[in-house]
């Protein structure tokens, strides 16, 4: 029999954070194989892990895959019923599994849960990354409850509850193994951000659902790899976000949306560059410009993965988040 769940960590880099908070990881993790997917790493991340956590399994990946490309590639030497994608700079608690694989068990039709997620820097806070479940607007932004833009809530228990949510974080996203590789996991082109909303999305019109738990909890640095004030995550966020639109959003409303978010993210740009510096700016442009290049190949992954006819009606079950 394959395990129930495997922990699958990504690394790249980053062996102090897998020093500061591996441990927990293993502590708290007894019903689970935990994994470290190493992304070509050029510190000492490997051998630190070989000779500090012999009871960590290891994956190495060939080369820097990013995010998405990094756990495609990885997960497919891991075997098990279910998934967690933790992020290294993710401080778990004790009891963080158990809540979630019994709400699996309890709902087949849950593809993909997140638990809740407050900031290691301020533990009474909720974390940007995920917070309380991710949600979208009618613009296809994504938000989250306890979160709108870079407002978090204090965590004072009013999201305590189990509920459907229509994106889950990647810093902490629980998985079906067999609803990951049904949708031949993340877009790989998105390298990094955003890349776990869109294959929510696609989840979601595949009839599966996305959940949120408030019974398990974690704690997240966050800005471990690209901080929110860097130029490139600017670029990401956006191609990225453009690209799931048209990859996701029902025909009737695709193509006056995206034209309407081009002319926002023209006037965010302008901004941007006057509070933040020409580098931001000109990330607008180049997000765009990536958008417009991969523009034919989204297409053909919209034509493959979208059952418009059934998405049409997820699309008004969901309109009270959109």
């Amino acid at each position: 029999m394959k395990p129930k769940l495997a922990v699958a960590i990504l690394n790249w880099n980053g062996k102090n954070w897998l020093e500061k908070f591996l441990p927990h990881v293993v502590q708290f993790s007894k019903d689970a194989d935990v994994y470290v997917i190493d992304n070509a790493s050029t510190d000492d991340s490997v051998e630190f892990l070989k000779t500090s956590f012999p009871s960590v399994k290891i994956v190495i990946n060939a080369e820097n895959y990013g995010f998405a490309g990094g756990y495609n590639e990885g997960l497919k030497q891991i075997n098990a019923t279910y998934y967690c994608l933790l992020n290294s700079d993710v401080e778990v608690t004790e009891n963080w599994i158990e809540p979630v694989l019994h709400l699996f068990e309890k709902n087949p039709e849950i593809a993909a849960i997140q638990p809740k997620i407050l900031s290691y820097n301020d533990k009474n806070k909720f974390e940007f990354a995920g917070a309380a479940g991710g949600l979208i607007d009618n613009l296809g932004y994504p938000y989250c409850r306890g979160r709108v833009f870079d407002d978090v809530e204090e965590d004072k228990g009013q999201y305590d509850d189990e509920t459907e949510i229509f994106w889950a974080s990647g810093c902490c996203l629980f998985i079906r193994s067999q609803d990951f590789w049904n949708q031949n996991g993340f877009d790989e082109r998105f390298f990094a951000h955003q890349e776990e909303i869109d294959l929510c999305w696609r989840l979601i019109n595949s009839a599966r659902k996305i959940f949120y738990t408030g019974k398990s909890k974690v704690y997240h640095v966050g800005g471990g790899t690209l901080n929110k004030q860097s130029a490139q995550k600017t670029y990401l966020n956006i191609r990225n976000n453009l690209s799931m639109m048209l990859k996701n959003l029902p025909f009737p409303q695709l193509i006056g949306l995206i034209f309407f978010r081009l002319c926002l993210d023209g006037i965010a740009g302008i901004y941007f560059g006057l509070k933040q510096g020409f580098p931001h700016l000109w990330a607008v442009v180049r997000a765009h410009f990536g958008f417009y290049a991969q523009a034919s190949g989204t297409w053909k992954r919209r034509q493959k993965h979208q059952k418009n006819n059934f998405y049409q009606s997820k699309w008004l079950i969901f309109k009270h988040f959109l």
